[in-house]
């Protein structure tokens, strides 16, 4: 009698000795010892034969089954393992060939389908090909695979990657046999994805590498601009009746802001910011807007800018040199003698340009020196100029930020001249600079502080507690020193100031506002632009940073001189930049230390310094 069963458990085949055998259930004995209960449908054969020997045996048997032959043994119907035993080995099988049997079919679910317990039925041939045709695909890939990763081992880039590195690195589609094989060769090499492709000559520029994970992030559809409709120059737009200049950089091509002053009859100055007015030919939902709330601001980064609107559109709206040009205006009666504000009033006017003046020609003649030291010397809009000046440093003190050791700071331009980085200094608070920025800091405030007035929602810039964030309420910004600030000064540039114009227009008209308080749009308007804006300046961080660590190679430079921030951060003389510094000695305000550099990694953006020890005048 036999004293053991095979049977189905788990998905598996298992074996045991029987102990106690009742009519729905046995209980067994594996043959490590374990016992079970098992139910007596799940019992597949019995055997009386040594339980130990009797699965190897039965797997090894198995294994010679040729599997091909056993699919076209068994038709179309359902079929149990004792059945196809009989009709494969053409006799009436013994429990090892029935096991045997069980265990191969079970074992090849692409040309046997489960039925249930012990029972199976064929695959149809069309679905067997497929699966096997797949298994094949699978195989011819793991080999792929397999040869990259050997290629990776002796230091080579697969040649089927290089078109697709930067996806690879920065959006991976990881179904694609590329990224398979990339992540494959990462772990048999044990470094990052980014590491192996470097190490193998895949990233010839890291400011390309940079700008191509920007691009697919921010701008998937690339940096061109799509086919939009024309936009039509606004007509009957009364003249201003002044004759304004711009201040800016000489690559600024979005030429957002102008100044006016004009002598008035009692005495006064009426002083003009004359702001470009592309919402008044870019109608609401028009191509064009659509096309601002895509990109939602201009990219700056050393060498290079993504503009906000195309070249021809900017080309129409610029505030440029010689043209009438379309433009949201505030006026400010100043009184001559202490530059009080009298008064201000907004218009949507015709502005005559008369100059685009730029920094390289004019911080030549219009700087502390001379504004100090050469009252007599004489240049293209000088009495305007220095007027405006000291009207800025009466706003400065009025805002409470005037500083006498701003001008001790340098901020840099950048520049990139044959694939290497130019930085100039300018000293903070240069006259120019703070001419503009005073201006338009006012303009800012009173535009937001009408608007506010007006019961018309804007975006604003606001900051309490430390913290800058928008809002589309006016509340105050404690850094400015205003009671609020409303970004309306750049509309070419910014959706924040184009958004901000059409309230403003709409203020000036009379009209209803394209956003009424509450209104979701325009909340969903300044989340996406907050999140766009902080997301281009990390970006520009991120270049400028590259372009400070290329500088030290670049000029040789092995040990530089730091001043001393707070805790281990602190700013490299020479360069824009921060950064911070372990082992750094007990230091105080103002002090310095001298670096030598230990390590660069211009991927990484990393920097690693050894301290050389504090400056003092003996050593400085």
């Amino acid at each position: 009698m036999a004293t053991n069963v095979f049977y189905e458990e788990d998905g598996g085949f298992k074996v045991g000795a029987v102990l106690t055998d009742n009519d729905t259930s046995l209980q067994v004995e594996a043959p490590h010892g374990k016992r079970s209960k098992i139910k007596s449908a799940a019992i597949l054969l019995r055997f009386s034969s040594a339980l130990a020997d009797f699965l190897p045996a039965a797997e090894q048997q198995a294994a010679e089954i040729d599997i091909d032959f056993l699919w076209e043994c068994c038709g179309d119907a359902e079929f149990d393992a004792a059945t196809l035993a009989e009709d494969y080995f053409g006799h009436k099988p013994s429990a090892l060939e029935s096991a045997a049997i069980a265990l191969r079919v079970h074992g090849a679910p692409m040309y046997f389908y489960k039925k249930g317990k012990g029972r199976y039925k064929a695959a149809p041939h069309e679905a067997l090909q497929a699966a096997l045709a797949g298994i094949e695909k699978k195989k011819r890939q793991q080999q792929q695979i397999d040869g990259w990763v050997d290629a990776c081992r002796a230091g080579q880039l697969p040649e089927e990657w290089k078109p697709h590195l930067m996806s690879l690195l920065w959006r991976p589609d990881k179904n694609t046999l590329e990224w398979k094989g990339l992540e494959a060769a990462s772990k048999a090499l044990q470094v990052s994805p980014l590491k192996l492709v470097a190490e193998r000559g895949g990233i010839s520029s890291v400011p390309d590498y940079l700008l191509a994970g920007f691009i697919m992030e921010h701008f998937p559809r690339g940096r061109g601009f799509p086919v939009f409709e024309a936009v039509e120059m606004p007509a009957g737009l009364p003249d201003a009746g002044v004759e304004a200049f711009s201040i800016d950089d000489s690559a600024t091509t979005e030429i957002d802001d102008a100044l006016s002053l004009t002598r008035l009859d009692n005495g006064n100055w009426r002083i003009g910011v004359h702001i470009a007015a592309p919402t008044l030919g870019v109608g609401p939902d028009s191509d064009v807007e659509k096309l601002v709330f895509q990109r939602l601001s201009t990219v700056y980064f050393p060498g290079e800018k993504i503009t906000m609107l195309p070249d021809s559109l900017v080309e129409q709206f610029t505030l440029a040199e010689g043209r009438h040009c379309p433009a949201v205006s505030v006026y400010f009666e100043v009184a001559p003698d202490d530059y009080r504000i009298l008064g201000h009033e907004s218009r949507v006017d015709s502005v005559k340009i008369t100059a685009n003046l730029r920094h390289d020609w004019l911080e030549t003649v219009f700087n502390e020196d001379t504004l100090a030291h050469d009252p007599g010397r004489d240049y293209p809009y000088k009495h305007e100029l220095r007027v405006l000046w000291e009207f800025a440093n009466a706003l400065e003190v009025g805002r409470g930020k005037a500083d006498s050791n701003q001008q001790q700071r340098l901020d840099y331009n950048f520049a990139i001249v044959d694939g290497k980085v130019v930085l100039t200094p300018r000293r903070r608070g240069a006259p120019m600079d703070k001419l503009v920025s005073e201006l338009m800091i006012l303009a800012n405030a009173t535009w937001g502080g009408d608007l506010a007035a007006a019961g018309i929602p804007a975006m604003y810039r606001a900051q309490t507690a430390g913290k800058v964030r928008m809002t589309t309420a006016a509340e105050p910004h404690v850094g400015l020193g205003v009671p609020q600030y409303a970004w309306s000064t750049s509309p070419l540039r910014r959706a924040a100031d184009f958004v901000n114009q059409q309230q403003i227009v709409a203020m000036v008209r009379g009209e209803t506002p394209r956003y009424k308080r509450g209104d979701p749009d325009l909340f969903a308007r300044l989340r996406d632009f907050d999140v766009a804006y902080n997301a281009y300046g990390d970006f520009q961080y991120q270049m400028e940073r590259f372009w400070c660590l290329r500088w030290f190679s670049q000029e040789n430079v092995s040990d530089i001189t730091a001043q001393w921030i707070k805790d281990d951060l602190v700013r490299l003389d020479g360069l824009p930049m921060a950064t911070r510094v372990a082992g750094l000695p007990e230091m105080a305000s103002g002090e310095r230390v001298r670096l030598q550099v230990a390590r660069i990694d211009e991927l990484a953006l990393e920097i690693e310094f050894r301290v050389l020890g504090k400056v003092t005048p003996e050593n400085a």
